[in-house]
């Protein structure tokens, strides 16, 4: 093993440095992954920008700890792993071993909070620390991020074997598809059709946006609607599915309201997803909602600020369905991986991927991934 890992450290909004680290001693359960393909989130934008209040107004309220190595979204092999961990640290009981595939959840939640304990499968914890924003770099052993060629996995981190058959390129995308169950309560919850037929539109289809059109797609979804102020991106909405393209840069809110209406016979969507990471976005989306529809806002993982809502109008007398979600279900990795076995011939997950970059040309690429041609911007050191 080496003796010093190469990573990419946010010192502070607006900066990346790189630096070298101490390949680190394991502790008894842990391991290390070597990585194959982190990529960049909305969050590390978020961050960047010095937008980095998350859980805002919870028990989890957190700043960022600058520094951090980024990276939350994470694929790579078994590098190392000690005897407790190669049976003990799979999320579904499989055996680990030097060059296994893997991909981890990045949240690690301490197990013993009122959240913790009374709902199972997300992690609400109050004492939640996730990797790739909440772990300091001045914390030994300082890897708990994937714009590294290294990370270290603790103990306590929950670590999914990737199935022979899914290259890297897809296994990356893991993360941002469990995010896409939260789907799963406007089908239960909204007084419809539980997404078959339903028509759904999706604001912003970036990297999750796009994740969240293959899921509506792939639960029955009738028409779907991509809005979103990037050609480029509205183009991979098309191939991924997409029955009709909005471009917000070339269409007035109003028109974009209207046109909604008309494709529903007057209505409104019966799904509509937020992934903008805006919000403005909010109430126009509430307005494209049918009464009894379902609205999903997935992009503010972060505080991007207040808007106005009229409550009556846009809550009250639509009878609206409102989901915020700001995380993924850990129980449902096992499943994102069956779902990219299953449709990897029909759906070319591989696109979805457009830039890679080296860890020394990670603020190149945090910056190219603001860029409106692209779609996934992955760092692969």
């Amino acid at each position: 093993m080496p003796k010093r890992v190469k990573a990419a450290v946010m010192t502070a909004p607006g900066k990346i440095e790189i630096q070298e680290f101490p390949y680190p001693k394991l502790e008894s359960g842990a391991m290390m992954m070597k990585v194959e393909m982190s990529g960049i989130c909305g969050t590390d934008k978020h961050t960047y920008k010095g937008e980095n209040v998350q859980y805002a107004g919870t028990a989890s309220e957190r700043k960022t700890p600058f520094p951090i190595i980024p990276g939350h979204e994470n694929v790579g092999v078994v590098a190392e792993i000690t005897e407790e961990a190669k049976k003990g640290l799979e999320f579904y009981g499989e055996e680990l071993k030097e060059g296994d595939r893997i991909v981890m959840c990045p949240d690690v939640i301490c197990g013993k909070c009122w959240y913790c304990r009374q709902i199972h499968g997300y992690p609400w914890c109050e004492n939640v620390k996730g990797y790739g924003n909440a772990f300091s770099s001045k914390e030994p052993p300082s890897l708990f991020g994937g714009w590294a060629e290294y990370i270290y996995i603790r103990p306590d981190v929950f670590v999914y074997k990737v199935p022979e058959g899914i290259p890297k390129e897809v296994a990356v995308l893991a993360e941002p598809f469990a995010v896409t169950f939260a789907l799963d309560s406007a089908i239960h919850s909204s007084a419809g059709n539980g997404f078959c037929g339903d028509t759904v539109v999706v604001q912003g289809v970036g990297p999750l946006g796009l994740c969240c059109l293959i899921k509506a797609r792939i639960l029955g979804a009738g028409d779907i609607i991509a809005i979103d102020l990037s050609d480029f991106r509205l183009k991979m909405a098309e191939e991924f599915s997409a029955d009709y393209i909005l471009n917000a840069k070339k269409t007035e809110k109003d028109k974009r309201i209207d046109y909604i209406r008309e494709l529903t016979d007057g209505r409104g969507a019966d799904v509509v997803i937020g992934c903008t990471g805006v919000p403005d976005s909010f109430t126009e989306g509430l307005e494209m909602l049918r009464r009894g529809g379902a609205y999903i806002e997935l992009g503010n993982f972060v505080d991007t600020g207040t808007i106005n809502i009229n409550v009556h109008k846009h809550v009250c007398a639509k009878n609206a369905r409102i989901f915020g979600v700001t995380n993924h279900p850990f129980t449902k990795y096992g499943a994102t991986l069956k779902l990219f076995l299953k449709y990897g011939e029909q759906l070319p997950f591989k696109k979805i991927v457009t830039h890679r970059y080296k860890i020394q040309e990670a603020e190149t690429a945090l910056k190219k991934s603001m860029d409106e041609d692209t779609m996934k911007v992955v760092i692969e050191p």
